[in-house]
């Protein structure tokens, strides 16, 4: 038998590449993802990270030691345009900076965003001063995400949350029972409402949210996939997903 080699030829043009760090509890932010960016040519990998429960600062911050090695298991030794780590309450308890050189040690090119630097952009280019604030976590934990964007500048007027102490839970609230109570939220006196977590299932109930309030809604997932299709060049022709999306019109 006569075996013949062939000279291979490789593709010359790659997609952008996305690399998300997901919660291993989290139900909602892969298909918030896909929902989006499903028609586009943007080439989407997926990487889980422990999640230790209940959620607090402590277990937040012990979580993200394994940040490196999750990224380094995206596509080993392969270049990717932008890491997303996806989770809010876990980059605040962090700190952005600590998680950008976690990411950066495997993947030293990468663009990075986060849900929590995502949602102050995104506030800050629809031009928000004052909002009201959303979020399904325990006490202290809704308390160090006031804390936050009061830090950041915002003044926060008016706060609700759900209690919720496990990731894994937040991922089971009922949409229309979260559609119920954030369209009945106060909001006159706010400029916008923020909804915090990536594991909250919301990203449907935005458009309608926002007709109903009258002002922008801006949520975790929502601003994150903004946020990394503009480090990418590729945020355009997207409706049905808020006001956010419509400023590239």
């Amino acid at each position: 038998m006569k075996s013949n080699k062939i000279q291979p030829q490789f593709i010359k043009k790659y997609n952008p590449r996305i690399g998300l760090i997901a919660l291993a509890t989290d139900f909602i932010i892969e298909k918030d993802f896909i929902k989006i960016i499903k028609d586009k040519d943007i080439d989407f990998f997926v990487n889980r990270i422990e999640c230790y429960n209940p959620l607090s600062k402590e277990n937040l911050i012990k979580m993200s030691d394994k940040v490196t090695d999750v990224t380094k298991n995206i596509l080993p030794d392969e270049n990717i345009d932008c890491v997303v780590y996806g989770c809010t309450s876990g980059t605040i308890a962090v700190g952005y900076d600590t998680i950008e050189k976690k990411v950066k040690k495997a993947k030293p090119k990468a663009k990075i965003t986060t849900p929590s630097t995502a949602a102050i952009k995104a506030l800050k280019r629809l031009n928000i001063k004052k909002i009201a604030i959303f979020t399904p976590y325990i006490k202290k934990l809704n308390d160090e995400i006031l804390d936050y964007f009061s830090r950041q500048g915002f003044d926060v007027i008016t706060n609700t949350y759900l209690d919720i102490a496990a990731d894994y839970d937040i991922g089971k609230v009922d949409q229309n029972f979260l559609f119920e109570i954030l369209s009945k939220i106060e909001i006159k006196k706010a400029d916008a409402l923020f909804i915090s977590c990536t594991a909250l299932p919301v990203l449907n109930i935005i458009d309608r949210l926002e007709k109903k309030l009258g002002k922008p809604v801006i949520t975790s997932n929502q601003s994150l996939i903004w946020d990394t299709l503009e480090c990418i060049g590729m945020n355009e022709n997207i409706l049905g997903f808020g006001k956010l999306f419509n400023l590239n019109k």
